[in-house]
């Protein structure tokens, strides 16, 4: 970077924020949240709830921007965007759009306290999409790719010794004009495809660790063993011992549950530690038990670095009732437990990727559960930790999608390059176990989905609140099915894989999901795995004044014209999906949580604004659904 750049910007950013530097943009509809944004400390909480220090520093607030041309190797101030909303959304005070030939740029400058010194000092990304070169005082500290995973860098090289600090990102997005894994965004919005986000949109922090510190863990639990295991992985000296420290109650960052009661204390042979608890409390919907978590590493009795997280007991199984003409279910901790789940999308009216604070994160999971659904799918997008933290908390099972990278609404798309087009032009065999056809992904596409799924299923495989890995949905980029499968697999073996959301199976996981609108229908059982309907529903129902514009307004099944409408449907929706759970169906989707842009069949407006059925009469609908499968055991 230009030291005279550098020079000029830092002095800029050393003005004091305030409410005036910043206000959102767009006439669209916002959620409520949005007017207690407080632009210098947007989304305040500590991103990383399973792994605390008490030591970090938020950098989310006012940043400079520019967007430029590619290429381009520094840029000029255009003026102030919010960080962590992407640069599209209202709430970003952007508003503004960028192509696969542009850059979108970041500065901004920061102060290391004194207390860190001698601290290596650790800069994280919660997301940016898509890629990412991180400057760091004019140095290059690093490069990232990958819209969806978080990433750090050590920074401690390119720091000054003393006084302020200039931290700059460029970012480059292709959206859907490329091979990059972009789930529902598209350059063109219609129908199911929605604005696209670019740029950081996740908590960017600071944090300082000794040169011997904690990288992460993962938590297993055989409840049948009565064990909890623990593999710890971490940068230590030789002699450094890592201990393990499980507490009755969350401790560290749940106020829910506070203890200090230590039950048990293992140190880490090998990478793993292992604890023995003769009285397991076990974590379910119903009954969302975590214990607290407390890992660190001593040295010659003295404690060099520490962490504080939680640990949830529960296993995720198949099970298959003696009768021979029974179907595979899924089992919750040893019982069949039927999955009744809501499709959630994870987008907002004003920060699109982002929920403008930690209270409206939580608040889908909390309705969806006050509405009676034990299970969430979050379609083919990745929410930042804390919102898994919340599902942990408040009893939620997720299944949890890859973002496609790809789609057969091509000709909707002129822009797209040829060799784009031609990548996912393949066959969807939405009705049938046989005839779907893969895409024709180059090498370097597959390779890149590989890394991008890993490094998500390794971020995120933490959270027991997840229980079904799905890498495809209808065929859209899917490729090498089986060997994708095998691969999910080896990275993480504690969960169920359902391997291709909505058709073009091929029988290699453990879960064969059809997908059926507007009425729940298996269309055909495969009696050697699970039987889910993947999606199904999308009543739709506008409310006057919460809608995100006067034009695009649908469902699936049509717009009803009252809540009344809107619930006696899918009330009889929900009879019928009883017939279908006394068949063998094993799980079911409804779509969906809230409205999204144009599409008006959530059950909730998509301000939040309004829910749209009472949740009392849907919880009472929904649980006769699940206790339908519990009278067949």
């Amino acid at each position: 970077m230009k030291n005279l750049l550098t020079m000029t910007l830092s002095i800029a950013l050393a003005v004091p924020v305030s409410a005036g530097n910043w206000s959102p943009v767009g006439d669209n509809i916002r959620s409520r949240w949005a007017d207690g944004i407080d632009p210098s400390s947007p989304l305040p909480e500590y991103p990383r709830p399973q792994m605390v220090r008490n030591e970090w520093k938020n950098l989310n607030g006012l940043w400079d921007y520019g967007i430029t041309d590619g290429n381009a190797e520094d840029f000029d101030s255009e003026g102030r965007i919010l960080v962590p909303f992407p640069v599209e959304s209202s709430l970003s005070g952007v508003g503004r759009r960028i192509d696969k030939e542009q850059a979108l740029w970041y500065e901004r400058t920061f102060s290391v306290p004194k207390e860190w010194n001698g601290s290596r000092i650790i800069l994280h990304f919660g997301a940016v999409d898509w890629e990412s070169v991180v400057y760091v005082n004019g140095f290059e500290a690093g490069t990232h790719k990958g819209g969806y995973d978080p990433f750090s860098f050590d920074i401690t090289p390119f720091l000054k010794k003393a006084g302020t600090q200039t931290l700059t990102v460029k970012v480059k997005d292709a959206t859907d004009n490329s091979f990059q894994p972009r789930g529902k965004q598209c350059l063109i919005q219609g129908s199911i495809w929605y604005t696209p986000v670019s740029g950081i949109w996740q908590t960017v922090w600071l944090e300082p660790v000794p040169m011997s510190h904690i990288r992460s863990y993962f938590v297993e639990s055989d409840i049948d063993a009565g064990l909890l295991s623990v593999s710890v992985d971490a940068a230590i000296a030789v002699g450094d011992e890592i201990k393990v420290c499980l507490y009755e109650g969350a401790v560290g960052y749940s106020p829910e549950t506070p203890s200090s009661v230590v039950l048990a204390e293992s140190y880490v042979r090998k990478g793993r530690a292992e604890i023995r608890l003769d009285d397991m409390k076990l974590w379910s919907p119903d009954e969302p038990w975590l214990y607290g978590l407390g890992i660190r590493i001593e040295r010659d009795g003295r404690v060099v670095d520490e962490i504080a997280g939680y640990a949830a007991v529960r296993q995720i199984s198949i099970v298959q009732k003696p009768l021979q003409y029974r179907y595979k279910r899924m089992a919750l901790n040893g019982e069949p437990l039927f999955h009744l789940g809501l499709l959630d999308q994870g987008w907002w009216p004003d920060g699109l990727y982002t929920a403008p604070s930690d209270e409206a994160l939580k608040f889908d999971i909390e309705k969806s559960k006050e509405m009676g659904f034990n299970m969430i799918r979050k379609h083919i997008k990745v929410e930042p930790a804390r919102w898994y933290y919340w599902c942990d908390v408040l009893g939620m099972l997720v299944w949890q999608d890859m973002p496609c990278i790809g789609d057969f609404w091509d000709s909707q798309f002129p822009a797209r390059d040829p060799e784009i087009v031609r990548a996912v032009d393949n066959v969807w065999a939405e009705g049938s176990l046989v005839g779907g056809t893969d895409c024709i992904i180059p090498q370097p596409w597959k390779e890149n989905f590989r890394r991008e799924w890993k490094s998500i299923m390794n971020a995120l495989k933490g959270f027991q609140c997840i229980v079904v890995w799905v890498p495809f949905n209808e065929g859209w980029g899917q490729f090498d099915t089986r060997e994708i499968v095998e691969f999910t697999r080896s990275v993480d073996s504690t969960r169920l894989i359902d391997e291709a959301s909505g058709g073009n199976f091929s029988l290699c996981g453990d879960i064969v999901d059809v997908h059926n609108y507007p009425v729940p229908c298996m269309k055909f059982f495969e009696r050697n795995f699970v039987n889910v309907i993947g999606e199904f529903g999308g009543i739709g129902y506008p409310v006057p004044g919460h809608t995100w514009n006067a034009v695009e307004k649908w469902g699936y099944d049509g717009v009803k014209e009252s809540a009344e409408e809107l619930i006696g449907q899918y009330e009889e929706y929900m009879k019928e999906l009883e017939i279908m759970v006394r068949t063998g169906c094993a799980g079911a989707i409804y779509t969906q949580t809230t409205d999204v842009e144009g599409e008006v069949n959530g059950l909730i407006t998509y301000d939040r604004a309004v829910v749209k059925v009472d949740p009392a009469r849907i919880s009472a609908i929904n649980r006769a659904v699940i206790e339908t499968m519990n009278k067949l055991n």
